[in-house]
């Protein structure tokens, strides 16, 4: 029995990145990656997402946006954050975030350097374009989770025409800032963000790749 591979390199070959190039995107790649992921399966066909993307001077509009200092009473993320990571879920954590400290040189316990990398979330690792996702209120959690499956295959669509991505739960934490920028209703929470663009491969925080669990760890098997 033969299978087509494709989808095997992609996944192999997606990585988030965080570090990007300044030159843009061409906006005909852009247009293949939305088409591609328009085609996500949804609960009834509701395909709930929504994606608003920035180039040029929109992308530093709401860089800048993202940076201003946190305002008093600034309300938190739309959707409830983790209440914690224990267990297995907090070693992958650790891991991935020793990982990238490696990689681009901070010591542990160097706390103001941990906090500049952090940053460079908001500032969309250097990325000439932003994809924010967003979701009517109405459609609550199940409305993100068909966001969630938007997310997998714009990335996907992504690295198969070249393009680098990382997706962001840290756009979401300040959702009115994103949508006071980018002009979006009241209505629409705001799932995550998708920072993309072509990998500037001499930066070291592209040097690393995170593991996956064993199948034994995420999967049950039953067959009586």
């Amino acid at each position: 029995m033969s299978f087509d591979t494709t989808i095997e390199v992609l996944m192999s070959q997606r990585h988030s990145c965080r570090g990007f190039r300044g030159d843009p995107v061409p906006e005909e790649v852009i247009h293949r990656i939305v088409a591609l992921a328009q085609r996500t399966a949804s609960w009834c066909n509701a395909q709930p997402w929504h994606v608003t993307i920035t180039s040029g001077a929109a992308t530093e509009r709401f860089r800048e946006a993202m940076l201003a200092p946190v305002r008093p009473g600034e309300p938190g993320p739309d959707f409830e954050w983790p209440r914690e990571y224990r267990g297995v879920y907090q070693e992958r954590r650790r891991e991935c975030g020793l990982a990238l400290y490696d990689a681009v040189g901070i010591a542990r316990g160097d706390r103001e350097a941990s906090a500049r990398q952090a940053r460079e979330n908001l500032r969309l690792f250097g990325a000439p374009h932003v994809a924010i996702i967003s979701c009517d209120e109405a459609l609550s959690t199940y409305g993100a989770v068909d966001c969630g499956g938007y997310v997998a295959n714009f990335i996907l669509a992504a690295t198969s025409l070249g393009v680098a991505t990382i997706p962001q739960a840290a756009l979401a934490s300040r959702p009115q800032r994103v949508r006071d920028c980018l002009g979006l209703a009241a209505d629409r929470r705001i799932v995550c963000g998708i920072s993309f663009g072509f990998a500037d491969a001499a930066h070291p925080a592209n040097s690393f790749r995170t593991r996956r669990a064993e199948l034994s760890s995420a999967v049950t098997w039953l067959d009586r």
